[in-house]
């Protein structure tokens, strides 16, 4: 019993002490104090009937004395706890939301029978829920791909799952389910289309290697076999045999060479400060051409800017110009024109490289900076290309900065154009 109780046992038993000691005087004992406890009793059914008022309409608390004014006092201090935490609790719900919400991954809050209670907005973005309209909506109803469906009806969220996004079927989402709470879930997915897609060029990577790989050495290995078993007498025969495996090492070689050109772009820091003297490079690469296509007698021209030079990386734009300028002399049919330029074109620097070819049709223009895409397989292979040259020109153009643009036309040749921002050159 705790004293304020103590307190007003004490004050009742005074009361009716009192009333019974007054009622002794007159010789009306009983009725004295049957009016003290009718008074005592009006006094509690008074402050109950206000403690009832203030919990139903929630205004201020009453005034009271004695028992039932620590009562109030306690409720008050009570009210004023409870306030405090509903702030406390607000701002911390206020902070999880700004929190989920600033996430890269989408949330959705669920109930026990999966009923959608919040959602953030990368969630709305991925899922197509419209929050806070589908607040209520079962999630299996808005989702209804097989194997999400089959995910969340077999309980088990140990794993993550894989599906395509009801929003766009050519994105791949992942997903988890969390646990917590009193049987609430909470529901994590991610967009990794970009992963799919790196994992699929991956593998066809590794798939276009050993195919690449795989005919010089199936030449190479069957003329070492047929010189092992028998050793050709002929000298004819045998030069021939030497030249062709010289050229499919050539082409290992080449292979090679432009694979770890390229991973050294795609894994190397980007250090790009020397400022290189790029008409002097041109120069020294017309002249590489010229021998190259001596046998098909190009005419080859060059307008370069001698006092415009790009802040970058020597090497990698030797790579970049050089298979520009190589394609063209390779592709472009005997007695062809080709025109190389570097000038200021709207304040960017440009280099282009136009020829007067074959040109490409417009459904290939788009891959042909994927790896190992040709336009034309068998062509390609009989000029010495790798397929990898313009790959390694648009990851050495984005390290500068720069962007690449590809310009054809069927029977009519090919332009292929670097654009180079104005922080990049120096005139």
């Amino acid at each position: 019993m705790s004293p304020h109780q103590k307190n007003e046992i004490t004050s009742l038993l005074g009361i009716i002490t009192t009333s019974a000691l007054i009622g002794a005087l007159f010789n009306q004992t009983l009725l004295f104090i049957a009016l003290a406890l009718f008074t005592y009793i009006v006094f509690m059914l008074r402050n109950a009937f206000k403690l009832q008022d203030w919990l139903e309409q929630k205004k201020d608390l009453p005034d009271a004395w004695g028992y039932w004014g620590e009562i109030f006092n306690e409720l008050h201090l009570l009210e004023r706890k409870k306030k405090k935490q509903q702030k406390l609790l607000s701002v911390a719900l206020s902070r999880f939301k700004k929190a989920a919400e600033a996430l890269p991954d989408g949330v959705v809050i669920l109930s026990q029978h999966n009923f959608i209670e919040w959602v953030n907005p990368v969630a709305s973005s991925l899922l197509g829920i419209n929050y806070p309209q589908d607040t209520g909506q079962k999630i299996n109803n808005l989702i209804r791909h097989p194997d999400f469906q089959h995910y969340l009806l077999k309980n088990n969220f140990s794993k993550t799952m894989t599906f395509p996004a009801p929003e766009n079927a050519d994105n791949t989402l992942t997903m988890q389910i969390i646990p917590f709470g009193y049987k609430q879930k909470m529901l994590f997915c991610r967009d990794i289309t970009h992963i799919s897609k790196l994992e699929e060029m991956r593998t066809n990577f590794v798939s276009n290697v050993s195919h690449e790989m795989r005919s010089p050495l199936t030449v190479l290995s069957g003329y070492l076999e047929m010189f092992s078993d028998k050793p050709p007498k002929d000298e004819k025969n045998f030069k021939l045999a030497i030249d062709n495996m010289y050229q499919q090492a050539i082409r290992m070689q080449r292979l090679v060479t432009d694979l770890l050109a390229l991973s050294k772009m795609e894994t190397a820091p980007v250090e790009h400060t020397a400022l290189v003297d790029v008409s002097t490079l041109l120069i020294a690469l017309k002249e590489n051409a010229e021998v190259l296509g001596q046998n098909k007698q190009h005419i080859i021209t060059m307008k370069a800017d001698e006092k415009l030079n790009l802040r970058g990386n020597n090497d990698e734009l030797h790579s970049l110009f050089s298979n520009l300028i190589n394609n063209a002399v390779r592709y472009t049919p005997k007695h062809g024109h080709i025109t190389i330029s570097w000038q200021i074109l709207n304040d960017e620097a440009v280099f282009s490289v136009s020829d007067d070819g074959p040109g490409i049709a417009s459904q290939h223009i788009p891959h042909l900076t994927e790896r190992f895409y040709r336009a034309d397989v068998d062509r390609s292979r009989e000029s010495g290309g790798t397929g990898l040259g313009l790959a390694i020109v648009k990851y050495a153009v984005e390290r500068h900065d720069g962007r690449l643009e590809i310009r054809s036309t069927l029977g009519k040749g090919s332009t292929f154009t670097c654009y180079f921002p104005n922080q990049r050159f120096s005139s």
